[in-house]
């Protein structure tokens, strides 16, 4: 769902750099399991094997940090309990193979694949969800399941909501939560989906739903996230990117319907790293009945070196909201930058894994932790962390009690045991492999040479928040840079009336679009229902194309 807990990454990041010993599976650890590990083990020594003197006293310096975090950490998670149904209890099953067994004639009469990419080893199951049952959206035609990667024993769970309006014609979305490791479900639940989950677990219904002018996947993402699993597992973006090209490709197989309208990914946090990889990745491919037309990025983690720059002003009053730092602090986050951002450019510059893990330990606990440690919510600088066993929002609670109910469970077809929000596991994976700090905005510009592309940013927000999202997007290297930073901002109003309500700001060039959302924290339609839906509608209509 979001960028997570600064403490806890650093303890998961710590304990596992001042390992000096052969590393022991506990004794409950499953056999089946042993191979998955073995990979994972093999990768992690050789990403320590090269640890440089710098980034090996930025361990020993945070171990001393946080003694206690580094003591409850652990290297890996258990794979999910789940139960595999057989083929004959879905609705439809896509096979990859089938579909790369399908050559047409090209331009000049050569053979070639109808469709581009390996897929021979993926199968979409699909289940046609009975609205009447679960009543989310219960006048929409739904679909649920699972893309299996049978190779490498991995399965991820989509669930797919038909447009309240004019499914026949309207664009087709594609929904990404961030973490890395959150379920795109409590996006579903918490933010921009149907409905929403109340403290008694009764569904409301959500008029702001984004599947009112369009049609959604919601994807949880990578594997052994939300109602996904896997006895292996994915630990960076590039990787997760093959999933998920090959998930829309199936889809869009299964249900031709839905390929010739315009189709957009749109996510959050995390997402800023996920979505440039997802949409470079199928433009990588020539062939292909998946119509990419923009993406949209909401308070998005892109570009380190340019954002982690924003949380000291951020944080000490020159966001727009009141100070929630001391000035001691702030001088404290000031002194720490220049550190940070060598680390950063070390990174970007090497994009290894020795080199983008310390600064990504390094950074997040001299210029994330100092705000984390006054109880703020890390995702609004209005008020304080209401549950921090639920990254401060008890809905995350009463999603995750409605998603583990066995009636639910059965109408989706969902294999898993269990439901959980958010993975720390995950979380941690991806940061020892180096992910969370790799310079993913260097593939934005080639995006932009094909479509637009939306970075919007509710302006309470700390964590990724709208300073760092509007420099880095201001500072991106393409054709447009000069035209693009000049652009002027202009007020966003409801309706785009000069007498509407304003919610926010806009500035424009060419396919890129930066837009400020008023009064919004992290997740911009938890805060703003009318005014995401207001801009999202816009944005599909091409009103900044």
């Amino acid at each position: 769902m979001r960028v997570l807990s600064t403490a806890l990454l650093a303890g998961a990041a710590t304990a596992s750099v001042i390992d000096q010993q052969p590393l022991q599976l506990p004794k409950s650890f499953p056999a089946n399991a042993k191979n998955a590990l073995d990979k994972q083990f093999h990768n992690m020594k050789n990403a320590l094997k090269g640890l440089t003197a710098e980034a090996a006293a930025v361990w020993d310096e945070v171990s001393m940090l946080y003694p206690e975090d580094m003591a409850a950490a652990s290297y890996f998670s258990l794979p999910k309990k789940h139960n595999r149904k057989p083929d004959h209890e879905w609705d439809h099953i896509v096979r990859g193979a089938d579909v790369q067994s399908v050559w047409v004639e090209g331009a000049n009469g050569e053979k070639e694949r109808e469709i581009d990419g390996k897929l021979d080893t993926y199968d979409l199951r699909v289940k046609a969800v009975d609205p009447s049952k679960l009543n989310v959206d219960p006048n929409v035609k739904q679909y649920s399941g699972y893309l299996d990667d049978n190779e490498d024993d991995k399965h991820l769970f989509y669930w797919f909501f038909e447009s309240r309006n004019d499914p026949k014609n309207d664009p087709v979305v594609l929904w990404l939560n961030g973490g890395p490791g959150c379920s795109s479900l409590t996006g579903l639940f918490l933010e921009l989906g149907p409905s929403r989950i109340d403290e008694d677990l009764n569904l409301v219904f959500n008029p702001y739903s984004w599947n009112r002018n369009a049609s959604v996947i919601f994807l949880d993402q990578p594997v052994n996230v939300g109602y996904s699993y896997s006895g292996s597992s994915v630990s960076n973006t590039v990787a997760a990117s093959k999933d998920v090209y090959a998930l829309l490709t199936l889809f869009f197989k299964q249900f031709p319907e839905y390929a010739h309208q315009d189709f957009h990914i749109a996510g959050e946090s995390y997402a800023g790293h996920y979505i440039p990889v997802f949409a470079s990745e199928i433009q990588s491919h020539k062939k292909t009945n998946i119509n990419l037309k923009s993406v949209l990025i909401g308070n998005g983690l892109t570009d380190g070196l340019t954002q982690y720059e924003s949380y000291r002003p951020m944080a000490c009053g020159d966001g727009g909201w009141p100070a929630v730092l001391d000035e001691q602090s702030c001088q404290s986050m000031d002194n720490a930058l220049p550190r940070c951002q060598n680390l950063i450019q070390g990174c970007y510059e090497s994009e290894s894994v020795w080199s983008c893990v310390p600064a990504a330990i390094y950074c997040n606990n001299a210029l994330l932790a100092p705000y984390q440690r006054t109880g703020q919510n890390v995702y609004d600088v209005r008020g304080k962390c209401k549950d921090s066993s639920n990254l401060c929002y008890p809905e995350l609670g009463w999603i995750s009690k409605y998603l583990n109910d066995k009636s639910v469970m059965k109408a989706l077809g969902a294999e898993v045991d269990s439901y959980d929000s958010c993975n720390f596991d995950i979380n941690r994976n991806f940061l020892f492999q180096g992910d969370w700090m790799k310079p993913f905005h260097r593939l934005v510009p080639g995006i932009l040479e094909k479509i637009p592309v939306l970075i919007y940013a509710g302006d309470a927000d700390f964590i990724c928040n709208w300073l760092g999202n509007q420099a880095w997007s201001e500072a991106l290297d393409w054709p447009g840079h000069k035209d693009f930073a000049k652009a002027e901002m202009k007020d966003l109003r409801i309706d785009g009336e000069k007498s509407g309500r304003k919610i926010g700001e806009v500035k424009s060039h060419g396919n890129f679009t930066f837009m400020r959302i008023h009064a919004a924290g992290h997740m911009v339609p938890l805060d703003q229902p009318e005014s995401s839906l207001e801009f999202f509608n816009r944005w599909l209509m091409k009103e900044w194309f």
